[in-house]
């Protein structure tokens, strides 16, 4: 019996059952408290390109609040309105340094700054023209910080690497005090707010002194130990506390308590470089007010914001590059920090009219439209220099015109680029022989005629030469031109003897040369005839008659020329008297007259006689 079995399926379907994909958590972000969105709302700016670690960030007390930022061996003043602009260049530049500049500082009423190098110098500078107007020297080692009293604007406080920190009197460029209690480098320095005889300093020894200038001994009347190289310090807004930065701990000390230290905020990783005080805005039941914090940075790259009223840390930030300097506005609208390859992040807050203009539009429904602020003109704009040359002038104006502008010759414009060559070979191809001369006795006066001729080719030599042949007797230049004529030869004697063009040139000067000599000896025989006349007859009238008799024994041995000397008074009659006694009709003698003798009045009369 056969067995009958199912045929399998040759394959199996399996089934598929969609499955939701499990979804991921979002991390949770903690809510921003008021604090941190405020140090959020400065809008950073980078300046870029400062060559070098920025050593010191310094804002002058005075509006609009310039700031200055020292790197390599210059100071940069910037000026924090053109950041709301994006621009990032400088207001002004100051170079006068041999050495790197570790520190400046501001005057209280902001037209001075100070700053210090690594040379031992400290100078003083007018903000404005960036002169400097005082050179400190008396430290022996580099000068690590220099700082304005807040209260004073006679003295000056600086401190370096011979542990020694000086008491200056600027107006007289004296070291009024040496105090002497250091035992390393000094780093920093501060001055009390509430007193301009109370500074306080931190050195590399781990000490920070206080100082009062009024102590006879010249020793410090306080002293705290920080427990690290202290590399700032500062005072806090009300005169009784201060803060330093040392290693990575930021310490808080109770002055007025006798140095106790109050507080130690360790929240950097790496060493604290620079602190400064800062102000936050606060709101409390509609009412602000103004708060102090301290701002701190590293060189783990990180910017705190620490409130030392409740002893927290409020803010952080970090940065791309080790930070080396922070300071903030008296405005507290502008942040700047500066780091240790050469940039500098400025952070600039909205103004308060802007913001509650802002509020006022959301409360109303609607977004104000705000008009479109005209952009400031400021130097560093072409157009700044061409405003208001589309203005036509009005009724009482008063008009300056302006004086044309002189067109200048090729010549005078070569001989300003000092060309003298070109400007000689430009004028000869002109022929016009007054600004020859006229060049060439520039360049005489510039020691460079001979030059350029020594350099001139043949084809330019050959210009000067047809000159010189056309104008080289002209009684007018021939004073100049004899003695170029023979300086030309004499220099190009083996050029003339090779190029048959320039003896041509030479054959026509000898010819023009040759014909002034012949005139020169008709001349004198002229003169020695005239003076001969003057000593034969010196009265200014006289008889033609008896001069002929005189001169010839006989009137009929006269020549066809002759040479009578007649007064020029009545010169029409004494020649109709002269052409009776000829015998001549007057219509065939022409007179010319060659010259006249005011000493003697006697005209020299050329008559030629037609036959």
């Amino acid at each position: 019996m056969a067995e009958i079995r199912a045929e399998e399926p040759a394959s199996t379907i399996s089934k598929t059952f969609l499955i939701k994909p499990k979804l991921k958590s979002k991390p949770r972000s903690l809510p921003q408290t008021p604090e941190s969105k405020y140090w959020s709302s400065f809008k950073s700016t980078k300046i870029p390109n400062l060559v070098s670690s920025i050593s010191s960030l310094s804002f002058s007390p005075s509006p609009p609040h310039l700031f200055a930022a020292a790197y390599s061996a210059s100071v940069s003043l910037f000026s924090p309105l053109s950041l709301s602009d994006g621009d990032v260049s400088p207001s002004s530049t100051i170079s006068s340094f041999s050495d790197v500049v570790s520190s400046i500082s501001f005057r209280n009423d902001g037209l001075l700054l100070a700053a210090s190098d690594l040379s031992g110098l400290v100078q003083v500078f007018d903000v404005k023209t960036r002169t400097p107007l005082r050179r400190l020297r008396s430290h022996t080692r580099p000068v690590r910080f220099v700082k304005y009293p807040v209260l004073d604007k006679l003295h000056l406080l600086s401190g370096g690497d011979d542990a020694v920190v000086k008491f200056w009197d600027v107006a007289g460029e004296s070291v009024v005090l040496d105090l002497m209690g250091h035992k390393d480098y000094v780093r920093c320095s501060d001055c009390s707010p509430v007193s301009p005889d109370l500074f306080v300093t931190g050195s590399y020894d781990h000490t920070v002194k206080v100082w009062d200038v009024r102590v006879e001994n010249s020793r410090s009347v306080l002293e705290v130990n920080h427990g690290k190289p202290v590399e700032d310090v500062i005072y806090l807004p009300s005169g009784g506390l201060i803060a330093t930065a040392g290693g990575n701990s930021v310490k808080i000390w109770d002055l007025i308590g006798g140095g106790r230290m109050v507080y130690s905020m360790e929240s950097h990783n790496k060493t604290v470089t620079s602190i400064c005080v800062g102000r936050v805005r606060k709101e409390n039941d509609g009412a602000e007010s103004m708060e102090d914090r301290i701002l701190s940075v590293g060189l783990d790259g990180y910017i705190k914001v620490f409130d030392f009223g409740n002893m927290k840390v409020t803010h952080s930030m970090r940065f791309p590059a080790p930070l080396m300097s922070v300071s903030f506005s008296p405005d507290c609208r502008t942040r700047v920090i500066g780091t240790s390859n050469g940039i500098i992040f400025a952070g600039r807050r909205k103004g308060k009219e802007n913001v509650e203009s802002g509020r006022v539009g959301n409360v109303l429904g609607f977004e104000s439209i705000s008009e479109p602020e005209r952009r400031v003109l400021k130097p560093t704009y072409f157009r700044y220099f061409h405003r208001g040359q589309s203005e036509k002038p009005t009724e009482g104006d008063y008009l300056v015109m302006r004086n044309k502008k002189i067109k200048l010759a090729e010549h005078d414009k070569l001989l300003k680029k000092f060309r003298h060559k070109d400007a000689l070979v430009s004028v000869l191809s002109r022929k016009n022989r007054e600004n020859v001369v006229a060049v060439m006795e520039e360049l005489v006066a510039r020691k460079k005629l001979l030059k350029c001729v020594s350099n001139l080719d043949s084809d330019e030599l050959g210009l000067l030469l047809t000159f010189l042949s056309k104008n080289a007797t002209m009684p007018r230049y021939s004073s100049l031109l004899m003695g170029l004529t023979k300086k030309v030869i004499e220099m190009r004697v083996e050029d003339i003897r090779n190029s048959d063009a320039l003896k041509g040139h030479i054959r026509n000067l000898k010819r023009s040369i040759e014909e002034e000599l012949r005139i020169q000896h008709s001349l004198q025989e002229i003169q020695g005839s005239l003076v001969s006349l003057n000593a034969v007859f010196p009265s200014p009238l006289f008889s033609y008659k008896t001069m002929a008799r005189n001169m010839f024994l006989s009137p009929m041995k006269l020549t066809p020329t002759y040479l009578c000397a007649l007064s020029t008074w009545d010169f029409p009659s004494l020649l109709g008297e002269f052409v009776q006694w000829v015998g001549q009709p007057s219509s065939s003698i022409s007179p010319n007259l060659i010259n006249t003798s005011r000493s003697s009045h006697i005209g020299i009369l050329d008559i030629n006689v037609r036959k």
